[in-house]
């Protein structure tokens, strides 16, 4: 996972998403580190233009963050995510598309993986369809080197066949928890962004 830059204006449009895919892969795999939290604790919080669709969910993500001790957002990150067995709130597509773990759609995601020349580091226990990978996909898809592989075509794919159908189901299911306030933030700003992103989608010929 890449250390993610606070969004800035100053950033093109590009690099701004594949900026924002890098954060929310960082605040889903684990708590947030002191440097992270940190950041979002300074992040500018007025858009450049008026009427943004992200400054609403943006300022409260950030306003949380503000409000809550590190400890405070790791025990919440923990209590909806972590723990033995069963989590309260799962990050895995599988689990929103098929109400199973290690089903179908994870083997269709590994397969579209390997057609893009990725494959899951060693090193990470969590399947592949956990948010924070796919997130990560994205974030390399966006700014990656290899044109043939990061472009707007393979990033629509993408999105609409492994990350759209089941987002929002994720998002209401971490707004919904009543432990939830740093993360309803985060689900709530990731609802907004991914809203932004089928919508441009939308619009590619």
């Amino acid at each position: 996972m890449s250390e993610p830059i606070p969004v800035s204006s100053a950033l093109d449009e590009e690099t701004a998403r594949a900026e924002v895919y890098g954060l929310l892969a960082q605040l889903y795999y684990a708590p947030p580190s002191p440097e992270i939290l940190s950041a979002l604790r300074v992040a500018v919080t007025e858009a450049p233009a008026a009427g943004a669709f992200l400054e609403e969910p943006w300022r409260d993500l950030v306003g949380a963050a503000r409000e809550m001790s590190d400890e405070a957002v790791a025990r919440e990150y923990e209590a909806l995510f972590g723990g033995v067995g069963k989590p309260e709130v799962y990050l895995f597509g599988s689990h929103y598309l098929s109400g199973f773990l290690n089903e179908k759609p994870l083997a269709r995601l590994r397969t579209d993986l390997a057609a893009l020349g990725l494959a899951r580091d060693e090193a990470m226990p969590e399947t592949e369809d956990h948010i924070a990978y796919l997130c990560e996909v994205m974030r390399y898809l966006i700014a990656g080197d290899e044109v043939e592989v990061a472009n707007l075509s393979r990033q629509s794919e993408f999105f609409a066949t492994h990350i759209q159908p089941w987002a929002s189901s994720l998002c209401d299911a971490v707004g919904a928890h009543p432990k939830s306030r740093f993360y309803a933030g985060l689900a709530a700003f990731t609802r907004a962004f991914m809203n932004i992103e089928a919508q441009g989608f939308d619009m590619l010929p």
